[in-house]
């Protein structure tokens, strides 16, 4: 009985100690937790960037040169063609608004000015080889020169994403006109900035 009674006087003791410290302490300044968020929400996701914000060019600069394979085998130099008006369009066979153009640029464009010796027209399948893009351009019956960018190093000199996309290219080889999508407002000006130039001789 005595051994068991020093023992539940010792931890009566250690108590009382372990009070009078924490009471002196009742004054210290006590670091404050760091905040924890209620949530733990995911980074904002990056917002995509705008079809401006990935055209690397701009009216009045020299259309960058590029080369590319055609479907017809010859190729196309934009370089080859200076002295005359060059429209390049960019489009794919996957892509919806660049199916919805192909009929206007038969009708409005190659129909009135494929004639014209003062002019070209190339349109350039981005992203695609010639077993994707034949098909497509026999079964729209497009007429006009087919080129294959399928490594996309022309189209990376003119923007990094979105089609379809034109350019107007004046006979001293500077962009006159630049668009990206499918609208008949943009169409129209295009087809207005052909037409003035092609007249402009």
């Amino acid at each position: 009985m005595k051994r068991r009674t020093s023992i539940t006087g010792a931890s009566i003791l250690m108590a009382g100690l372990l009070l009078a410290a924490l009471a002196a302490a009742g004054d210290a300044p006590v670091p404050a937790a760091p905040a924890l968020p209620a949530t733990a929400a995911e980074p904002p996701a990056k917002p995509l960037p705008t079809p401006e914000g990935t055209t690397l060019t701009k009216p009045g600069q020299v259309a960058p040169a590029f080369t590319v394979p055609t479907l017809d085998g010859k190729g196309f130099t934009l370089a080859d063609h200076k002295g005359k008006v060059v429209l390049v369009n960019w489009f794919a066979t996957w892509c919806g608004p660049c199916k919805s153009e192909m009929p206007p640029l038969k009708s409005r464009i190659w129909d009135v000015y494929g004639t014209n010796p003062g002019f070209v027209m190339v349109s350039i399948s981005r992203g695609e080889d010639a077993a994707k893009v034949e098909p497509f351009a026999k079964e729209r019956g497009l007429p006009w020169t087919i080129g294959l960018d399928a490594d996309k190093a022309a189209f990376g000199l003119y923007a990094a994403a979105y089609i379809p996309r034109n350019y107007v290219i004046g006979r001293d080889g500077r962009i006159l006109y630049q668009s990206e999508g499918f609208t008949e407002a943009e169409f129209a000006k295009m087809i207005a900035v052909l037409k003035k130039e092609l007249a402009a001789r």
